[in-house]
């Protein structure tokens, strides 16, 4: 399987026909259509469903697709890193982050590493940890903010000075925005909203002293803004952390935090033995000097 085929697959996804991506690759119609019916058959598996006025994927597609477009940007990244000459400080960083205040130290590298090397750029990605630690495994990004435990087998470290803080997002005409905190045995017969990383035994669940089978769990969220607005629309109570959603007077919403208080510790990991190009190099030492 050639990358180039494989850029001329995601081609075809983009433009939703072959016509359009034929045009935007400057290849002829029949020779494109040559390429990805090789290409199928190489596979043994039918990619596309050619409608009368566009393409869409099968699930094999699908899944082509997602590993292609990883295959791609692993190449582009590879290119970049390579092409920088030895003597230039230059290149782009990959920094997937949680949702979380503590992102200021990150900016607070970030910004330092501006003002000393202007041709070093990074590039935040926003997920939570499921999405974070499979990019860092696949080499899509050099660091992961996480928040909670260390896998030390496989990742260094180094811890963030603050720690995040446990609430509850609720409206302000909910009963218990009432409440100056949120104890355990208030939740119990609440509709909840988790993030979707939340499990039996970790520290959430630890603190509400209930399984998440014995809770109303309503919905989950993977970024706190979306559960934000099922809030706001009534669906339940978020379990979140602080300083994410900006809640004021005139705000709908309001954040009451956990009693006893729960805090989360931060870290920004890396694979371990990783070779680090000097860009990424140079964002490590700027945010050790930050924290």
């Amino acid at each position: 399987m050639e990358l180039r085929v494989l850029q001329y697959f995601l081609a075809v996804t983009r433009e939703q026909s072959i016509s359009g991506a034929a045009e935007a690759l400057h290849l002829s119609q029949p020779t494109l259509s040559r390429q990805l019916k090789d290409l199928e058959d190489e596979l043994g598996k039918q990619l596309f469903i050619r409608g009368s006025r566009r393409i869409t994927l099968t699930e094999e597609g699908m899944i082509l697709r997602k590993r292609a477009e990883e295959v791609v940007e692993l190449i582009q990244k590879a290119e970049q890193e390579i092409s920088v000459s030895d003597d230039a400080i230059a290149g782009n960083v990959y920094i997937g982050c949680g949702e979380s205040d503590a992102i200021r130290y990150i900016a607070r590298a970030a910004r330092k590493l501006q003002n000393t090397y202007p041709d070093i750029h990074c590039h935040i990605s926003s997920g939570d940890s499921t999405n974070i630690l499979e990019s860092l495994d696949k080499g899509l990004i050099d660091f992961g903010m996480i928040f909670g435990t260390v896998d030390t087998s496989k990742y260094e470290y180094c811890s963030f000075p603050v720690t995040d803080t446990y609430g509850i997002l609720m409206r302000k005409d909910s009963p218990l925005a009432q409440k100056d905190a949120i104890c355990p045995a208030d939740l119990w017969d609440k509709p909840l909203i988790c993030n979707r990383n939340t499990k039996d035994g970790d520290s959430l669940t630890t603190w509400l002293q209930k399984s998440l089978s014995e809770l109303n769990l309503v919905s989950t969220y993977t970024l706190l803004f979306n559960a934000s607005l099922m809030v706001d629309e009534g669906l339940g109570y978020a379990l979140a952390l602080d300083k994410i959603i900006h809640v004021n007077q005139e705000s709908s919403l309001c954040f009451r935090p956990l009693y006893p208080p729960l805090h989360v510790p931060m870290s920004l990991l890396w694979k371990k033995y990783q070779f680090f190009p000097k860009a990424a190099t140079k964002f490590l030492e700027a945010f050790n000097e930050v924290v």
